[in-house]
């Protein structure tokens, strides 16, 4: 798949932009939790392990590939431009304390580039910095990351958006119910980690999720 199939499915398909978090997935490992994710109708999952060793992550990120290529979804590694790059990832993302952006981008042409954006500057310069998109959050309180204060609100979403033209995810404690508020202020891809992962019943949350997203939208769309 090459550079610009890559950016239409996220920028046209993608509603619920489920991240990996196996300790958080209710003794479940990432790839019964990928397997759900993609039979709920997700476009896209994120492999987001911190925990493994090298060889065992990159092992997951191939199971991940070979999964998401069958689904005919797009796969996002964390953190890891060697992982992403070796497991022939559709793309990569940032954060703040990773490689540089562009630095990445002078590896990966052709892949989707994310970066996270705490700050309004941070999505401002994005696309400068080679990235495809950007995240903005932590939208509310989460537990996910540790070390995290400061929760920007979803009213920070439009101010944030103003400044760029790229297509954005948003994430940070988000929950179903959260999902009109957001897209009223333009989210149209909303990144859960918690919401997913500790569903009963994750393909049914998944499409539900998904469902929602795109019923909001098109209302808001009207």
């Amino acid at each position: 798949m090459n550079y610009s199939d890559r950016i239409d499915i996220f920028t046209n398909q993608v509603t619920i932009y489920p991240v990996s978090c196996e300790k958080l997935c209710n003794g479940r490992s990432d790839i019964e939790w990928l397997a759900e994710v993609l039979a709920g109708g997700a476009r896209i999952a994120q492999l987001r392990d911190k925990m493994s060793d090298d060889r065992t992550l990159l092992a997951k990120a191939q199971q991940f590939r070979r999964m998401t290529t069958e689904a005919n979804a797009l796969f996002i590694v964390n953190n890891r431009l060697d992982i992403a790059l070796l497991a022939e990832a559709d793309g990569l993302h940032l954060g703040n304390d990773d490689i540089p952006a562009e630095e990445a981008r002078g590896l990966a042409p052709e892949m989707i580039i994310g970066v996270s954006a705490n700050t309004e500057q941070q999505a401002a310069s994005a696309e400068a910095r080679g990235a495809s998109y950007y995240n903005i959050g932590p939208i509310f309180s989460t537990k996910t990351k540790a070390g995290l204060h400061n929760f920007i609100g979803p009213e920070a979403i439009s101010s944030y958006s103003s400044h760029s033209s790229l297509p954005f995810t948003v994430m940070g404690g988000i929950k179903r119910e959260h999902i009109g508020q957001l897209t009223e202020q333009g989210a149209h891809r909303l990144a859960v980690v918690t919401a997913l992962t500790k569903a009963g019943n994750i393909a049914k949350e998944t499409r539900l999720w998904h469902t929602e997203i795109q019923e909001h939208i098109q209302k808001e769309g009207e």
